[in-house]
Order: C-alpha cells, then structure tokens, then sequence
C-alpha cells in the first residue's frame, strides 16, 4: 500500500524544476545552505538538532523529515532529537503564552460584555 501524505512528495523532478526556473537563487540558496550546515563554531550534529527543533516551531514537513534524517547521519540520537523537539514545543506554547499580554492589556480598552444567565 503506497503511503500517503498531505503534501505533495518532494522529488528529483521538482527539484531540477525550481533549478531551472530559478538556476542563479538555487546556486545561492545551495552555497548559503552549504555555509550554514558547515562546521563551525557549533557542530554539523548540533546544526542539524538545532534545524530539526526550528522545523517543528515552522512546522515544515520537509525540513523535519530532512534535517531529521541528515541530524542522525551526523550523529544525533533519537533522545537528542525528542528532547530539541520538546524545546521547541515549548518556545512555541511559550510564544502563545508571552503573547496573552497583549490580549490582557487589552482587556482594559474593551468593555466586556455581562454573562448570559446559567441555565436552571
């Protein structure tokens, strides 16, 4: 049984076709991406849990199967990529939660309006 998804696969076809119609942004896309995934100052294990936990906050299908698959070829365990994706479950609630002061401020410039009676 063929497994399906809500979004399109992504495949060596669509690819060349985001290469062809754009071939100068895809090479500098291509280099950027290379610069970024590079060793550095942090390593390409930990650039890769770092772009599984930001996948999930963006909630890119895509970049969560990819940057899973290129974190474990890198290294990373299945505890490591749970754990940053627990990070980023809670600095996505987290945003939500900050962002309440803004619906509580407000609260004082809207009058609110009386409670319908309970039902008896």
């Amino acid at each position: 049984m063929a497994e399906q998804t809500v979004y399109a696969r992504s495949t060596h076809e669509i690819a060349q076709t985001r290469r062809d119609l754009a071939p100068e942004t895809q090479a500098a896309f291509d280099a950027f991406s290379r610069t970024v995934f590079a060793e550095g100052a942090l390593s390409v294990k930990m650039k890769q849990v770092i772009a599984v936990a930001a996948a999930h906050v963006t909630q890119c299908p895509y970049c969560i199967e990819g940057h899973t698959k290129a974190a474990m070829r890198s290294g990373a365990t299945h505890e490591e990529l749970m754990e940053a994706i627990w990070v980023a479950v809670e600095m996505r609630a987290g945003g939500a939660y900050a962002h309440s002061a803004i619906a509580i401020a407000t609260f004082g410039n809207e009058p609110e309006k009386p409670k319908a009676p309970a039902a008896a």
